[in-house]
């Protein structure tokens, strides 16, 4: 299902969609719209724009997180004008599996839109390379994150952006043992061990986050 209000924006990623072959079962112009036609479809995926009508302010956003609270299975993939990355935060609070932030100029790069579209409906999570750069060049105090070496802050931003330690290596010219070696690294300084049900990944990203 795809949220926006504008129409041309809507249309045009449901094209889209389509020919990559894709079924948009639904469209809504506004937040309202959007969580009457979520609760009657249950889609896979609801591909929103944080700024919808009534309010023209963060209504997309708070439709979300209202599909999130009672549809959790249907995975989100939040659509914005310009990195505001606390927007990703408020959705991210509640787990970031099967989320999903792009920037709204991604929408015309049509594998970008549909690979994100696809790690969200199976579950992953994926962050627009722009955001992810911005949050790890972001001036903060020091902490864990600042321990890391360049090449461990490469890593972590592919895995922010959802890809495999495979596509890690391809990106980065090294092998998947020694992309497996840096994520461990980073997993070690982050100090997030392995537990049941948490997602390292995602967690070494939520420390960047919440840091």
């Amino acid at each position: 299902m795809i949220a926006d209000d504008a129409v041309l924006l809507r249309e045009g990623a449901a094209r889209l969609l389509e020919d990559a072959g894709f079924e948009v079962v639904a469209q809504a112009g506004d937040a309202d719209d959007l969580l009457r036609k979520i609760r009657g479809h249950k889609p896979d995926v609801a591909i929103v724009d944080v700024r919808m009508p009534p309010g023209n302010s963060d209504d997309g956003l708070r439709a979300a997180l209202t599909i999130r609270a009672e549809l959790p299975d249907v995975g989100i993939l939040l659509l914005s004008q310009y990195v505001e990355d606390r927007y990703l935060a408020q959705l991210l609070a509640g787990g970031a599996q099967g989320v999903g932030y792009l920037l709204k100029d991604r929408v015309a790069e049509v594998e970008r839109l549909t690979e994100a579209v696809e790690r969200v409906a199976a579950g992953g999570s994926v962050l627009d390379p722009e955001v992810v750069a911005q949050m790890l060049g972001r001036h903060r105090d020091a902490g864990p994150l600042d321990t890391l070496t360049g090449r461990e802050r490469e890593v972590l931003e592919l895995m922010a952006e959802g890809r495999t330690n495979r596509a890690i290596a391809a990106k980065l010219f090294l092998s998947e043992r020694a992309v497996e070696r840096h994520v461990t690294s980073i997993f070690a300084k982050l100090d997030l061990p392995t537990t049941e049900g948490d997602h390292r990944r995602v967690l070494a990203v939520l420390a960047y986050l919440r840091s």
